[in-house]
Parts: C-alpha cells; structure tokens; sequence
C-alpha cells in the first residue's frame, strides 16, 4: 500500500541524506494501516519535491516520550550534538490529541 504524507524542508532532507530513518506521526485510523513493507511519498511541504521510502518497522506508542526513550536520537533525525526533547513534537499536534491518538515510530529506508 502507498501512504501519503508531508515534512517540512530539514526532515525531509535529513531522509534524504540518511540522518534520519525514523518517521514520528499520530497513530490515527490511516496509520493503523501502515505494514512493513508499505510505501510512503514524502512531500517537501515548501519545494514540493518527493521522495519515496519502505517501512521495515513500526512500532505504537502512548507518548512522544516513551517513543524519543525507546531510539538514539540520531535515528529520529537529530544530530550528534543536540538535545532530543519529545516536546519538540508539541509543534506539529497537541498533548490532547497525543493522547487521544497515541503515537508511531515508522523505520523506513530511502527508495528514491
């Protein structure tokens, strides 16, 4: 199955050049149906540029912080030197929606 999703420029070329190989989202109806070996076009939300990336994993969580504990940082798309906070998340969904949806961590790899 094809998904469909948006990023922002620094993600989407953080995939792009390997520094980030895990995809953060809402666990919402659509992303129930999300199975490794599914497809996701990426859209640079400003360029409109695409990539396409394969789920190897996924894996729900109750919270973004349960979520930023269970990976190295580098994977979900911070560098060596910053500070991972899982309130970073709070940009892009509410606590009230994190909580009523929970949360994926989708592993992916680069396809083109």
């Amino acid at each position: 199955m094809l998904f469909e999703m948006h990023l922002s420029p620094i993600p989407f070329n953080k995939i792009i050049t390997g520094r980030k190989s895990v995809e953060m989202r809402l666990l919402t109806e659509e992303r129930k149906k999300i199975r490794i070996g599914d497809q996701i076009k990426f859209t640079n939300n400003v360029s409109g540029k695409t990539l396409l990336v394969e789920v190897t994993s996924f894996e729900r969580f109750k919270t973004f912080k349960e979520l930023y504990e269970a990976y190295p940082k580098e994977r979900l798309g911070y560098n060596s030197d910053e500070k991972a906070n899982y309130h970073d998340m709070e940009v892009f969904y509410t606590p009230e929606n994190i909580k009523k949806f929970g949360v994926i961590a989708i592993e992916i790899k680069l396809l083109s």
